[in-house]
């Protein structure tokens, strides 16, 4: 086992996640890519070793049983190589449906990746982490779970539970090294909601930066939490929103 560090990056077969995942490859960072698309992950895995990074793709069904999620989290160890300094929980659904149109298959499907599986990997993966006395554990958040939305109202739930995890997860496992923080991205343009570039642009222009942020972006925010340099930071949600959560009417 050499001294390159791994990561684990739910959901990063494409976005934010993808671009999380080539970000920290291109820091030296082995990657662990995951999600139910091989093709697409293959390609992840694909553009970082021709990129001269260090990456693998392993299957993953966020919406599986808790048992599956923890034989998910074994798998992804051992593609690591044994070892996972890291774990960003980036997958998310986003049934952009009022509430009474919501069906029931989105609504258990939205709990479980968004909330469950966050939940069961990292009781699955931190206790190794705390026996080592170190990593680190960044969740990816949402500005809308700031704000009431009417067509995302189930989202914004998620969302909020997974931030309130994080806080806890710091108090839980920070003293014993475990580092555990949120980066909250605003409207974001990505490969899901690329035919919406009009109503993106809408909903940022009157913010500071007066546009949507891109993947890498939010990619940049959680390479520069994971490392050494921001020891200190325990427990935060670090907006990377354009302003859009300070300065929203």
């Amino acid at each position: 086992m050499t001294d390159t560090r791994t990561v684990l990056i739910t959901g990063s077969t494409s976005g934010i996640g993808a671009a999380t995942a080539r970000g920290l490859a291109a820091l030296g960072w082995r990657v662990v890519v995951t999600g139910r698309d091989r093709a697409r992950g293959d390609a992840v895995v694909d553009g970082i070793r021709g990129s001269g990074g260090d990456a693998v793709f392993v299957a993953s069904d966020l919406t599986g049983p808790p048992e599956a999620l923890r034989e998910f989290a074994h798998a992804a160890t051992d593609a690591a190589g044994g070892r996972l300094d890291a774990v960003v929980h980036n997958a998310a659904l986003c049934p952009a449906v009022d509430t009474v149109s919501l069906t029931d298959a989105d609504l258990e499907a939205a709990l479980a990746v968004n909330v469950r599986a966050p939940h069961v990997l990292t009781a699955a993966l931190a206790p190794a982490m705390a026996a080592r006395g170190s990593g680190a554990i960044v969740v990816i958040g949402s500005w809308m779970a700031h704000v009431g939305h009417a067509f995302v109202g189930l989202y914004s739930a998620t969302k909020a539970a997974e931030i309130q995890l994080a806080r806890s997860w710091a108090a839980e496992f920070g003293p014993r090294g475990v580092r555990v923080n949120t980066v909250s991205p605003g409207a974001t343009r990505t490969p899901i909601n690329a035919s919406d570039d009009d109503v993106l642009a809408s909903m940022t222009a009157r913010t500071p930066a007066g546009r949507p942020g891109t993947p890498e972006e939010i990619a940049d925010a959680v390479a520069w939490v994971l490392d050494d340099r921001a020891g200190y930071v325990h427990g935060a949600e670090i907006a990377v929103d354009g302003g859009i959560t300070a300065t929203r009417a």
